[in-house]
């Protein structure tokens, strides 16, 4: 055990209090275990869960916080354990750190559902020592939550898909949902939204972005290559469109009502839920049974789908659309987030930032 004043520190950005500002923090780092991964934070991606977790929008933050779990970089140094990465390998780490092992999930490779799995910040680790994320200089991570980057791939193109990505494409995998020819719908054009078009349009789907008004339609269709664009809040386009989608990826992070997407799936058809919500949802249940229709939901995904994913990302040749910023922007980014202002996934240049000042 080394002395205090040998103790490894690392600086990341940190949130103090509700306000979610953050400000340069130092803090210490374990010592590299026979487990463990050293990584230097080369690009850090800024999700919509950050935002509620900054802003202890669920009432369980605790401070001073070091967000992102979105975080690419490069292996500075690996435990004596570790086989599968090597010093200066560029890998990829989301938003779990841990997990119990020994459980069903974790048994069955699903560790993402592990009842005690670590959240890569805003938690504890097993040493007793809180977790901090990714805007932050360098991470300790189990070689298990750490996944190797195909060749060729840009870093900061694959920051998102650790969480945005991976989000979207475990439940088109575990629903089957993966053969051509369905007729999907992305409710919600934000960081997985857009995701969501590309996977799902990539494995051969018909696919209708849902939105509340026709401010995305232009990037929808263009940009992005979604088939049709709906306007929630237009009645008969709405009733037009009933009874025509296999699924619905719903990526709204506030409170709405379920009832009008609901309408829109056919027989069998499933409503998925994906965002983050603090308030009850509603329906009357007659809209699930006489269509024999599913409402469930979806948590970002194992290291295995995650490890599948990035590979059908690679074969696919797709690509992210980001907006890359400096660690002096974050609070910037953070603000425009909340008013969805950014097309579609603002990842952090960490390397390339000064984080002590």
């Amino acid at each position: 055990m080394g002395s205090l004043e040998a103790e490894r520190t690392t600086v990341g950005w940190a949130a103090r209090d509700p306000s979610g500002v953050l400000s340069p923090y130092t803090y210490p780092l374990r010592d590299t275990g026979p487990d463990d991964v050293y990584i230097k934070v080369h690009y850090c991606g800024l999700c919509h869960s950050d935002l509620h977790q900054i802003k202890n929008d669920l009432g369980m933050s605790n401070y001073p916080m070091v967000p992102g779990h979105e975080v690419v970089g490069e292996v500075l140094e690996v435990g004596s354990n570790v086989t599968r990465f090597e010093v200066g390998e560029i890998v990829g780490a989301g938003l779990l750190v841990g997990c119990c092992k020994t459980c069903s999930a974790c048994e069955s490779d699903v560790e993402n559902y592990c009842s005690k799995k670590i959240w890569s910040y805003n938690d504890v680790y097993v040493d007793g020592r809180p977790t901090q994320g990714g805007f932050a200089e360098t991470m300790i991570v189990e070689q298990k939550f750490v996944v190797k980057i195909p060749e060729g791939m840009e870093p900061e193109q694959v920051a998102p898909l650790l969480c945005a990505g991976v989000t979207v494409y475990s439940p088109l995998a575990h629903f089957g949902l993966k053969k051509s020819g369905l007729r999907g719908g992305i409710l919600g054009l934000g960081g997985v939204g857009h995701m969501g078009v590309k996977i799902a349009k990539a494995l051969g789907h018909h696919i209708t972005v849902i939105s509340s008004s026709d401010k995305k339609k232009k990037e929808a269709l263009e940009d992005l290559g979604a088939d049709s664009y709906l306007v929630s809040s237009d009645s008969s386009s709405m009733q037009e469109a009933a009874d025509s989608l296999d699924y619905i990826i719903d990526t709204v992070p506030v409170g709405h009502p379920l009832e009008p997407y609901l309408s829109l799936l056919k027989l069998d058809g499933k409503l998925i839920l994906m965002g983050v919500i603090n308030t009850p949802l509603q329906f009357v249940s007659p809209m699930v049974m006489l269509g024999r229709k599913s409402i469930t939901g979806s948590f970002i995904g194992s290291m295995k789908e995650t490890e599948e994913m990035l590979q059908f990302w690679k074969e696919k040749g797709l690509s992210s659309m980001i907006e890359i910023v400096n660690m002096d922007y974050i609070n910037t980014a953070v603000e425009r987030l909340e008013k969805n202002d950014v097309r579609y996934r603002f990842v952090v240049d960490v390397k390339g930032s000064k984080l002590d000042q």
